[in-house]
């Protein structure tokens, strides 16, 4: 189970009101952190506005099925777990569900336990897949140096700048996961910690400052790199 100072983040996706309030209190009595839904379209809008660990999707939804909605998801290039519930139990919906995008499949009617097992065991693994490799207090590359503990940085003409406690925080985030596309929703959960999020336009403000200290020509930068619609990536 993830630490109590951190509740995980759990979007419940149900339009049967009793099952849908049972998965909620059972939830929350697990430590998590419950969002519901009984749609399709509010779960993209959620999604869209909001971070969450796990999605629990019902696939009988009315107005949009939860394939469509996972599906959609995907689209988005949005990695967020999916557990698939449904009605139907044929070893073709299953395959269905997780060739669309779903990363685990129940049945109803469910084990409770099991179900929190599995829901356990997908945040866990998701957050191993997304930990980070170790970075330097003093990181240098071909381009600058940048002292995290002192928030400051030596950009391209040697000069020494003061960076804020979220320019260091996105910097490190990006260098940590370098050669690797972090999305924007991600890098405004890690640094600002708003479960709902702020402009993106704030995002694009510090890699333009990046740009202006550490790459030699911005309007063809070799480090920082925005990738429309998804999020950024640091190269050395």
């Amino acid at each position: 189970m993830l630490t109590k100072e951190k509740k995980a983040s759990l979007l419940v996706v149900e339009d049967e009101e009793s099952l849908r309030e049972a998965l909620k209190l059972n939830l929350e009595l697990e430590g998590y952190e419950i969002t519901t839904a009984d749609n399709g379209p509010a779960v993209l809008k959620m999604v869209k506005n909001e971070y969450f660990d796990l999605i629990i999707l019902d696939i009988m939804l009315p107005d949009m099925d939860g394939i469509t909605v996972c599906e959609t998801i995907r689209m988005q290039h949005n990695d967020v777990p999916i557990l698939f519930l449904s009605a139907r139990n044929t070893g073709a919906d299953r395959v269905e569900g997780l060739k669309k995008g779903g990363d685990d499949y129940m049945t109803k009617p469910f084990n409770l336990e099991e179900l929190l097992l599995r829901v356990d065991k997908l945040i866990v693994k998701n957050k191993k897949i997304k930990e980070p490799q170790s970075v330097p207090d003093v990181y240098e590359f071909p381009g600058g140096k940048i002292d995290f503990a002192a928030h400051e940085c030596i950009d391209k003409k040697g000069k020494k700048q003061e960076l804020s406690k979220k320019e260091a925080a996105l910097l490190k985030l990006l260098i940590e996961n370098e050669g690797q596309v972090v999305s924007r929703e991600h890098i405004l959960q890690v640094v600002w910690g708003y479960n709902v999020y702020p402009t993106t336009r704030t995002i694009d403000n510090f890699i333009l400052n990046f740009r202006k200290h550490f790459e030699s020509d911005s309007r063809n930068p070799r480090h920082f790199h925005s990738v429309r619609g998804i999020g950024y990536k640091f190269t050395v």
